[in-house]
C-alpha cells in the first residue's frame, strides 16, 4: 500500500474527482483489501492482506452530530442519491451520519459495504451490479 495513493483517493473522493467504482479499482491495484471509515473520528483506516494499515483523515468540515438511532431507510436513501450522482461524497457522509451511521466498512473483494449504528444496527449494501449470495450458507461454500 502506498500512502500517496490512499491520500489521493481520499482527496479526490471529497473533491468529486473520482467515483466509487474508480476508487475501488485504484485501491485494489494498490493492494488494499478493505477499509473502515470511522465517522466519529473522521478517519479512514485502510488494510492490506499482510496486516499493513494506513490512516487518512476525512476532511468533512461541517459534518452533523451522528443521530442516536440508526435509520436504515435514511442510509438507503443516501446510497441511492450518491449512486445516481444526485449528491457528492461529503453530502453522502452528512446524510448517513444524520441517519445514525457511526462507521462503515468496505470489503473490496467481497464487493459490499456494511453501515453500522451506535447500537449495533447495520445495513449491508452490495456493490451495484454484484449479486448477494442466496443464503449465508452459500457464501461459505
Amino acid at each position: 500500500m502506498q500512502p500517496s495513493v490512499l491520500h489521493e483517493c481520499t482527496r479526490f473522493a471529497f473533491e468529486s474527482r473520482m467515483t466509487f467504482p474508480e476508487t475501488v479499482m485504484r485501491l485494489i491495484a494498490d493492494g488494499v483489501e478493505r477499509y473502515r471509515a470511522d465517522l466519529v473520528r473522521l478517519e479512514k483506516t485502510y488494510y492490506a492482506p499482510d496486516g499493513q494499515t494506513h490512516i487518512e483523515r476525512m476532511p468533512l468540515a461541517d459534518g452533523p452530530t451522528i443521530a442516536e438511532h440508526f435509520s436504515m431507510s435514511g442510509v438507503k436513501d443516501a446510497l441511492m442519491a450518491i449512486q445516481t450522482r444526485n449528491i457528492d461524497y461529503p453530502e453522502f457522509l452528512r446524510q448517513i451520519m444524520a441517519a445514525g451511521t457511526t462507521s462503515y466498512s468496505v470489503f473490496l473483494l467481497g464487493k459490499k459495504a456494511i453501515y453500522t449504528g451506535r447500537q449495533g444496527d447495520f445495513h449491508v449494501e452490495h456493490f451495484p451490479g454484484s449479486k448477494p449470495p442466496a443464503t449465508a450458507a452459500a457464501a461459505t461454500q
